[in-house]
């Protein structure tokens, strides 16, 4: 109840469209998408896990494909419908990310988890929702998750915002190890790349990549936000090389990862 709160709260005020549809945010939906893109086949179906109002959602509906999508707050539910335009092939549950009971197994070729990872704060969930996502995936199905980095936000709202003592202070980050800690009135929970290793070993899947999806974007917002279209386009150039370099994936505020549900004997 607690995190349902906080959610509810937080996405009462905050439009997430408008942060995806911005110039420093559509870095991370453009990557998304491409690589969405990269294993998507005609005829395929698709689920959204957290689809929030649908920005995704919609975007593969609109371009002929069949999308389910699950939600958990209301408020987005009703956008979502709000924005669904005719002749797009999307239904939408309201359900939360570790008990989806109501969909059956082996039913997706590409499961999107987008969202919930974001919110979930004790293993239980987290490894809950993993697997739930895998379960409605169909065996050699493609799950992509999403995640906040942790280093990112030390540096951008710790130390470049002026915060870093006040983390400090709240006890979610320590000042030894600079490990962080959420709770569900925090709103966001915050990973290394190690930890997201850690929940991976629990089940049986490949990884097929794994990327930053908007890198150094959010350090220099202002000045991808006045780059002209040319300008723009070499930075998306740029960026595109660079998302899965080991040596710089973790400046990443948002990270992917992307692996295959293997097959079983």
């Amino acid at each position: 109840m607690e995190t349902f709160e906080a959610l509810d709260g937080y996405y009462g005020t905050h439009n997430e469209d408008a942060r995806l549809m911005s110039r420093h945010g559509s870095v991370e939906f453009l990557t998304t998408v491409r690589y969405i893109e990269k294993y998507l086949k005609t005829g395929m179906k698709i689920l959204e896990i957290g689809a929030a109002t649908g920005q995704y959602s919609h975007y593969f509906a609109r371009n002929g494909f069949t999308v389910d999508a699950v939600e958990l707050i209301p408020r987005n539910i009703e956008l979502f419908k709000e924005k669904t335009e005719p002749g797009e092939k999307t239904t939408v549950y309201q359900g939360n990310a570790v008990d989806l009971n109501f969909l059956s197994a082996n039913t997706y070729d590409i499961t999107l988890i987008l969202g919930p990872m974001y919110h979930l704060f004790c293993e239980k969930d987290k490894l809950s929702a993993l697997s739930e996502a895998l379960r409605v995936t169909k065996h050699g199905g493609i799950v992509f998750a999403a995640y906040c980095i942790a280093d990112a936000s030390i540096i951008g709202y710790g130390f470049l915002r002026g915060n870093v003592k006040a983390l400090v202070n709240s006890g979610m980050l320590d000042p030894i190890t600079f490990q962080t800690h959420s709770e569900p009135k925090d709103v966001f929970e915050l990973y290394r790349k190690a930890d997201i290793d850690a929940l991976m070993l629990h089940f049986n899947v490949t990884r097929l990549n794994y990327i930053g999806t908007d890198m150094v974007t959010n350090f220099m917002r202002e000045t991808v936000d006045a780059m002209d279209d040319e300008t723009f386009a070499l930075f998306m150039k740029y960026h595109f090389s660079i998302c899965e370099r080991e040596d710089l994936i973790g400046a990443t505020h948002h990270s992917l990862d992307i692996f295959r549900k293997d097959y079983y004997d």
